[in-house]
């Protein structure tokens, strides 16, 4: 059976039929009374288009049909859409436009179904812009080119309006936009380089305008309240019609404008800037300065240098007020002296509290923050007051709530908080070897005198030193802490050891706290000539003691003990509470009615010093229990004392003080001593790893190594290293004296 002849269509003939096809669409677009097209008619126009491709050359007619393709558009575009818009402006141009591209997209939609086969084929095989992207790239060359300029300027009018409070319709906005967008078929260059930019530009200068005006007008807090709502319906625009890609940039305009630009003047404003809200506790604001100024390149340096500066006033004229409170009182009472330094030190916590409150809210932990709040506490935490350094008065100040009758009463939570507090100040003191070596002498007067408070406290200020400064430094106030335990067992043993050797008489009862050296504080021990009462107690526990252990030596510190005697005078019977050095002084009376001040130091073989401070506490303080000749306030080596048998008091027991030696010469003397220690094992360990180093970087590392515990003077680090050199741990080099090396 022979195959059917397809008739050959001709190009005119099927190009008019294809003619009225697209007249059709037009009509349907423009509006005009017009039948919808039907499955048949697309299947018709389709099977055209089709056929006019598939007939065999000559009469293929593919590349003809793509140019015509792309004048149905250009000819629709030249007589309908151009003239249309031509004739608008403003707002109702933009409307038009928006119709137009709606129903262009609709007419390329259309037709590219229509001429489907060429696109599949013809196109696919020569690699040509597909039908689609033909006809959106008519509309943009045609018409985009023509009226871009008009449409951007007439969306920037009305977004200036919208800055300025009135209604605009966005929807309308956020259309056109698309436009911007979609003409770019698939990049940004066009809503870039024909609107974005100009966007920007105009941006900027209406916030100048602004920004000019505010800052002569407004105070500080009114501006930034001003600018965040700025910043907020930008970032508001930028949801309802703008593409996202714009809000970075558009931000970064508007903060420019109205923060970097204007900072400095902001900031420093006399009666409201970053100061006076400081001053005043403006935390809200101080809120709202750190959110704006956090978003500017470089915007929190100058806050956080006046939050530093503000920070260091503010704890300078503390320490000013103490130095002047102390002076003051120094005239009067050796007592409020301390007590002032309890409340500068309490100042000091109440004003840590508060601005570390300030970083944590209103800065939101900013690391410069931190910083700045560091750097001024180190500048004011290491000035002294009224001769005491800063490592000195918080050691009291610990001393002060952790002893028995303190001046201050706090719950124990209270106490823990405080402690807790007071470590976190001691980070800032550059001396922490010195505030170590106070502690730990006001530690043992607490542990030996039994003045301590509570031994959990004790425990958990040294476990929160530990965290704070490490092991090392705590390692011998722990043991301290632990001796007391041990000497307490000691000692319940040593009262069995009597109980049960019957034989064994100490004459009295004796309580001994057995110490060990490396632990505590260095002491004097003297040999006191003990009165034989004494002698034979100590002889007790010497032979307890050697059962417990051969190997080890006791030294006996007799001024730190304590004795109960009776005092037999006329009126009646007192139990006296003094030191072991004040009861030898006093037994001496058992045997001799009258004594001169050489005869008393010759039988107690002590130092002129100890022998005149124990002398005037028994004859010229609050109780007299000795008299002398001739009745003055101060001790010569001429008097002569007597027991005073008529000295009477209401109490039957009363304690008579003997004021401590004033130790603090001791303390600093005793951590220079060890700074030359630790300085030393510094530069050995340096010079061990590095074998060769210059005199700069030894000196460098030494102190960075050095930093946590106290900043070394450069001058004694010279000195130790000279030391060392004559001591054969280093040498200089022979060509460069400024090289020191390392000798094995």
């Amino acid at each position: 059976m022979a195959m059917h002849e397809r008739k050959t269509i001709d190009l005119e003939q099927g190009w008019e039929f294809m003619q009225k096809g697209i007249t059709k669409l037009k009509n349907i677009l423009e509006g005009n009374p017009e039948t919808q097209f039907s499955s048949e008619d697309y299947m018709m126009l389709y099977t055209t288009i089709y056929n006019m491709c598939t007939q065999k050359p000559p009469h293929d007619y593919s590349q003809q049909l793509y140019d015509k393709y792309k004048l149905a558009f250009e000819d629709y575009i030249g007589s309908m859409v151009l003239p249309s818009l031509r004739e608008k402006h403003d707002e109702f141009m933009l409307r038009e436009l928006v119709r137009r591209w709606t129903n262009h997209k609709i007419m390329v939609r259309w037709l590219s179904r229509f001429f489907f086969y060429l696109d599949r084929y013809f196109i696919a095989r020569r690699s040509l812009p597909p039908l689609n992207e033909v006809g959106l790239t008519c509309f943009r060359d045609l018409v985009y080119h023509e009226i871009k300029g008009k449409v951007k300027d007439a969306v920037l009018s009305l977004i200036d309006q919208e800055r300025e409070g009135e209604q605009i319709d966005r929807a309308l906005l956020k259309n056109i936009l698309d436009i911007f967008v979609e003409i770019g078929l698939g990049n940004m260059d066009c809503y870039e380089l024909d609107f974005e930019v100009y966007l920007l530009e105009n941006t900027a200068s209406y916030y100048s305008r602004k920004a000019s005006i505010w800052i002569l007008e407004d105070s500080c807090p009114d501006y930034m309240l001003k600018a965040e709502d700025c910043v907020k319906r930008e970032k508001e625009r930028v949801g309802h019609y703008l593409h996202s890609s714009s809000e970075n940039k558009l931000l970064e305009k508007v903060q420019n404008e109205l923060l970097a630009v204007y900072a400095s003047e902001l900031l420093e404003k006399e009666h409201s800037g970053c100061y006076a809200l400081l001053r005043d506790d403006k935390t809200e604001d101080l809120s709202r300065m750190y959110r704006l100024f956090s978003k500017i390149t470089k915007g929190l340096d100058p806050v956080s240098q006046m939050f530093k500066q503000h920070v260091t006033s503010e704890g300078t004229a503390l320490v000013k007020q103490a130095e002047d409170a102390a002076s003051n009182k120094k005239a009067e009472k050796k007592d409020i002296v301390g007590m002032q330094e309890q409340v500068f030190v309490r100042k000091i916590i109440e004003l840590h509290d508060k601005y570390m409150a300030y970083v944590t809210e209103c800065f939101q932990n900013h690391s410069l923050f931190h910083k700045a709040l560091k750097e001024a506490f180190e500048v004011f935490c290491n000035k002294g007051v009224g001769g005491s350094t800063s490592a000195e008065l918080l050691a009291s100040f610990c001393d002060n709530i952790l002893k028995k009758g303190g001046s201050e009463k706090l719950s124990d939570e209270a106490i823990e908080e405080t402690l807790e507090k007071v470590v976190k100040l001691l980070a800032y003191i550059s001396d922490k070897d010195l505030f170590a070596e106070f502690y730990r002498k006001k530690l043992a007067r607490r542990l030996l005198f039994d003045k301590s408070a509570n031994d959990d406290h004790e425990r958990s200020i040294l476990t929160k030193l530990k965290q704070q400064c490490g092991g090392q430094f705590t390692s011998k106030m722990e043991g301290m802490v632990t001796d007391l335990t041990l000497a307490r067992e000691n000692q319940s043993s040593f009262e069995e050891y009597l109980n049960s050797n019957s034989h064994v008489n100490a004459g009295i009862d004796l309580t001994v706290t057995v110490l060990t050296t490396g632990f505590w504080p260095s002491y004097k021990s003297f040999d006191l000539n003990l009165p034989s009462e004494m002698v034979r107690c100590v002889e007790v526990f010497k032979e307890f003691y050697q059962t417990k252990t051969k190997h080890r030596k006791l030294t006996w510190i007799y001024s730190l003990g304590t004795c109960n005697i009776n005092g037999k005078f006329d009126a009646k019977t007192i139990e006296l509470i003094v030191t072991t050095y004040q009861a030898a002084t006093l037994l001496l009376f058992n045997a001799s009615d009258k004594l001169s001040y050489n005869e008393i130091k010759t039988q107690l073989n002590l130092t002129d010093d100890d022998v005149i401070r124990l002398l005037h506490s028994l004859s010229c303080a609050k109780y007299k229990i000795l008299s002398k000749e001739p009745n003055s306030k101060t001790i010569s080596p001429n008097d002569v004392f007597e027991f005073n048998y008529k000295f009477t008091d209401k109490m039957r027991r009363i304690k008579i003080p003997l004021p401590p030696v004033d130790e603090k010469k001791k303390v600093v003397e005793d951590v220079d001593k060890d700074r030359r220690y630790a300085i030393d094992a510094s530069i050995v360990r340096i010079m061990k790893s590095r074998k060769i180093l210059g005199h700069q970087q030894l000196v460098m590392e030494c102190v960075e190594q050095l930093g946590r515990m106290f900043k070394p003077d450069f001058k004694a680090i010279k000195k130790r290293i000279e030391d060392l050199i004559t001591r054969d741990y280093l040498e200089r080099d022979k060509d460069n004296p400024n090289m020191y090396r390392y000798l094995a």
